[in-house]
């Protein structure tokens, strides 16, 4: 007898049972039946329809239970965890035991139930799970033990395990290959024997041993080579959905065993050339598939891998050289040139070069002046320098970027999610096509009618079908990370089909955002004036405060401040009421002062306008081009900016946009947003203030800067790690041209299967044909979705 749930023998002895649906079943020992209950308890036994009917692996012992406790530990956690805030963490784990969709849909649904888990998300081809729970409530270790009670081992996720299980991944294909290869060379030799040769004089007892010589290299390729073809098909049929190696099963197992019929009997027809030559010609198109998606993602991991393994950190007067998985933040650690920052900090020395391709894509140096942020990953090229650390581990920059592609390549975008159920009707089609097909040949000639049948499933295997979305979005991603452009999902491909108008802030988007007073004007005492805008502006993040907040080192202490959005600041001080910012905020107390020239930010108390103070900053690069690029594309730039409309009125001009909206407030711009979005129209949004948070949220699109504020950056649906505003063109371009190639993708492979199928099914095509053709259709897809890797 085997157990209910592991389908191990259950020792002599044990009399434990679960009861399942009405039936008591038995099970092999306490910790089986504790999960057995648990899973039938929580209403998720359908996992016992659709799992594998293989014995599970031997579970893990109490005490490597006990020692998963470890991954507790905060300055292990800082290597593997991301920080969402809110007490929310984020972990990558990778899932060993992993074989098919219904474990995959067994631990998303066991978590899920978990007291703090707020998401669990499982990509089963890479056997990797991304979870959010919140710490507060729930450890790390619990969910480890969770797994591993329903029998999944999971561990941190590694970049040199994930390189490890590519590497093995390869190989195995590598190895299956080589067999089909060498025996489909042997097979073909045997068959032009067969048919080109001396066909005519060939003894009945020589034609047998040559079946049998064919019966001998055939059997590896179909035992060993084909072996992922039925993997994938018991994975389907236990999913309850039909894929594309259904039908390739059907005919590789069909065929090869009407060829061990004829050959024992010494009667009909053998198909082994056929057999070895589409297990070969397939196992090649998955091989290529596998080496383009492996391409993308080892371009982000080995990102990590770059990263130095030690750091020179300060201590005392000297320092010391440290493992940087040992480094914390306020750390102060010393690069010499040519070296890469092993964490993200502050510049604490004068001035630096630094390259930053590897984030931005950008090849010349940025310059770095004191107290700027520079990045784990950069190349330091000039002096030494010292850096204060402010992020470690999976905090950093580097880390979010990997983070984010790994979420952008396990999105599925619409138009996928519509091909992959066109293809299971297609497979549902194919199916039922071959068996009338059978049944047809069946009455006209029955020689004939297994070799028909199997042309037809062979030649109609929707394997392009397949790849047709998948290769071209991997490819679009790796694309446009070299450029530095970090998608979050695939709703840009989505978009950009109707684009119509791009919404477009201000300040620290059109613009640099680094601000400069160029001229100011008093009312009252100069030095005390400027001791109440450094005091009030030193509450607002807003680039325009920057350089107000310098103009005293003495700056008032306000007891209260209120930060009214789009409009400015409100604070007392010893009993005075003051506020600074637009000239509408201000007119609110003195409705007949007008700013003069360009003055656009004001300081009044309740009882006068105290100073007048011109503040500005330069054009983004490439903000020129790109407008011009997008109205000559059809596309409306429109500005919406909090700042004053004269100022908003200026940059629209020079920039020649005719659209523009000036002194709006939040509520302002979302209400634009979705007027535009109630008329029909696709809307893309770009800023970087947290003013902007809710209308990134709530466009069809969103973008926004590496440098623009944490608010906007989780809002934001893809984030520019450059500084020129050009990535914007780069994106409609990429997006544009991956639709395009998806197109030509999903039309050819529909063109060719629905084309090759009445040839097929008139007995017109030959298994062999069938398989050439059907592998060269897969081939083409992949070979043009490869033409997105290239710029």
């Amino acid at each position: 007898m085997e157990c209910f749930h592991c389908l191990q023998p259950v020792p002599k002895g044990v009399d434990l049972t679960v009861r399942y649906r009405g039936e008591e079943k038995a099970v092999c020992c306490a910790g089986c039946e504790a999960v057995a209950n648990t899973i039938i308890q929580h209403n998720l036994d359908a996992y016992y329809q659709h799992r594998d009917e293989k014995p599970l692996e031997t579970p893990l012992l109490p005490d490597e239970l006990k020692q998963l406790t470890l991954y507790d530990h905060p300055d292990i956690q800082k290597e593997f965890i991301r920080d969402a805030g809110d007490s929310i963490q984020i972990a990558t784990l990778t899932v060993e035991n992993i074989t098919c969709g219904a474990c995959g849909w067994l631990i998303e649904q066991e978590l899920v139930r978990l007291q703090g888990v707020h998401k669990a998300v499982v990509n089963v081809s890479s056997r990797r799970l991304q979870v959010h729970w919140n710490d507060t409530t729930l450890k790390l270790s619990d969910i480890l033990q969770t797994l591993a009670r329903i029998g999944y081992k999971a561990l941190p996720f590694q970049p040199n395990e994930a390189e490890h299980q590519y590497e093995k991944q390869r190989k195995g294909y590598i190895k299956r290959l080589g067999v089909a290869g060498i025996a489909t060379m042997q097979v073909m030799m045997v068959a032009f024997g067969l048919y080109f040769g001396v066909g005519g004089d060939l003894s009945e007892s020589l034609q047998r041993f040559l079946w049998v010589v064919s019966l001998v290299f055939a059997t590896p390729v179909i035992l060993y080579s084909a072996q992922p073809f039925y993997a994938g098909a018991l994975r389907g049929l236990q999913a309850s959905k039909l894929n594309m190696d259904i039908p390739v099963s059907i005919a590789l197992l069909g065929a090869y065993s009407a060829s061990v019929y004829a050959t024992i009997t010494n009667t009909g027809e053998v198909y082994f050339e056929s057999i070895s030559m589409f297990t070969f010609f397939l196992l090649t198109g998955r091989f290529l598939e596998l080496l383009a998606k492996e391409k993308a993602l080892r371009f982000a991991t080995n990102r990590l891998t770059l990263l130095p393994k030690l750091a020179v950190r300060e201590v005392g007067e000297g320092t010391e050289e440290i493992a940087v998985r040992q480094l914390k933040v306020g750390d102060i650690i010393r690069v010499k040139p040519g070296e890469t920052l092993p964490a993200d900090g502050n510049l604490l020395t004068d001035k630096a070069q630094v390259d930053e391709s590897l984030l931005t894509g950008e090849s010349r140096p940025a310059s770095k002046i004191k107290g700027d942020k520079v990045v784990a990953g950069s190349l330091n090229q000039s002096s030494p320098i010292r850096v204060e650390v402010t992020e470690v581990a999976q905090q950093t920059v580097l880390a979010g970027i990997i983070a984010m592609q790994d979420a952008a390549l396990a999105d599925k975008p619409k138009v996928q999610q519509v091909i992959d159920k066109v293809a299971g009707y297609f497979i549902a089609g194919i199916l039922l096509t071959a068996t009338v097909t059978f049944l047809a040949w069946w009455f006209i000639n029955p020689e004939h009618a297994l070799w028909v049948t199997l042309a037809v499933l062979v030649a109609t295997c929707p394997c392009a079908l397949s790849l047709a979305a998948p290769t071209a979005l991997t490819g679009i991603i790796h694309r446009l990370n070299n450029d530095g452009i970090l998608l979050k999902n695939a709703d840009v491909i989505e978009s950009v089909k109707s684009l119509k108008t791009v919404f477009l802030d201000k300040t620290g988007t059109l613009t640099e955002g680094k601000f400069k007073l160029l001229s100011k004007l008093d009312y009252a005492k100069s030095h005390h004036n400027d001791a109440l805008t450094a005091g009030l502006e030193s509450h607002s993040e807003h680039p325009i405060a920057a350089p107000l907040k310098q103009l005293s080192v003495q700056p008032v202490s306000f007891e209260s401040v209120e930060n009214y959005q789009g409009l400015g600041l409100e604070g007392i001080a010893n009993g005075v009421r003051y506020r600074i910012g637009s000239r509408t905020f201000i007119q609110q107390w003195h409705p007949q002062h007008q700013p003069e020239g360009q003055h656009q930010v004001v300081l009044a108390s309740e009882a006068q306008v105290l100073a007048e103070y011109h503040v500005d900053d330069q054009l983004r690069s490439g903000a020129s081009e790109t407008i011009t690029t997008l109205k000559q594309q059809g596309y409306t730039p429109i500005i919406v900016s909090g700042d004053s409309k004269d100022r908003v009125e200026k940059v629209a001009n020079t920039l020649g946009i005719k659209n523009w909206h000036g002194e709006t407030k939040p509520e302002d711009k979302l209400s634009l947003i979705i007027d535009a979005q109630s008329s029909g129209q696709t809307v893309w949004m770009v800023g970087d203030g947290i003013n902007d948070s809710p209308v990134l949220a709530q466009a069809d699109l969103s973008m926004t800067f590496s440098s623009a504020s944490d608010l906007a950056q989780t809002s934001a649906d893809i984030i520019l790690m450059g500084e020129s505003l050009w990535q914007i063109e780069t994106v409609i371009k990429g997006a544009t041209k991956v639709r395009s190639i998806m197109r030509q993708n999903f039309s050819w492979a529909l063109l060719y299967n629905v084309s090759i199928l009445p040839f097929a099914a008139l007995g017109f095509v030959a298994p062999w044909a069938a398989a050439l053709g059907m592998s060269l259709s897969s081939l083409l897809v992949i070979a043009n979705s490869l033409r997105l890797y290239k710029k």
